[in-house]
């Protein structure tokens, strides 16, 4: 197998669309997809849409766990270098700098298809829901099958949006 073609087989797109409704459960699952992801030794960024949402995480991220740290940097600025493990970012990553990109934004990176881990986590919500169905045609429309956790039926499945 070319060096290509295994770099795209470690490659893993998942949508997790969660039971619940709220905001809240959105971004405790995404602390969680990160401090798993930084536990595996990945880089983690993750995309937010407002500096409300990113400072809620933020304070998350402080107390996801009574026993854990995960050390992160709320980045607010483009090009701004980002030294500790996470990232939260209010605005579009670059391939080179993380490894797993963990979406809670309405816009999906123009590169999506470069990353080594792309997690889009959707609250159960009619808005929300719209917004990962457009994510996962523009991931089709690259050429990516994304897998999708849909926490809303009994049991885990891949089923599409």
């Amino acid at each position: 197998m070319s060096a290509n073609k295994a770099a795209e087989s470690d490659r893993s797109y998942w949508f997790h669309i969660l039971a619940q409704t709220t905001p809240a459960a959105r971004l405790i699952h995404a602390a969680r997809l990160a401090e798993k992801a930084y536990l595996q030794g990945d880089r983690v960024g993750i995309i937010c849409d407002s500096a409300a949402q990113a400072e809620e995480l933020d304070d998350l991220l402080w107390q996801v766990r009574p026993d854990a740290f995960i050390p992160h940097t709320l980045i607010s600025e483009p090009g701004t270098p980002c030294s500790d493990p996470v990232g939260i970012l209010l605005n579009q990553p670059t391939a080179q700098d993380w490894d797993t990109v963990i979406i809670l934004s309405a816009k999906l990176p123009a590169d999506a298809d470069q990353f080594k881990r792309l997690a889009l986590v959707a609250q159960n919500d009619p808005e929300v829901l719209n917004q990962a169905r457009q994510h996962f045609k523009q991931l089709r429309a690259m050429g990516i099958e994304p897998r999708v956790h849909d926490q809303r039926k009994t049991k885990a499945s891949s089923k599409q949006l």
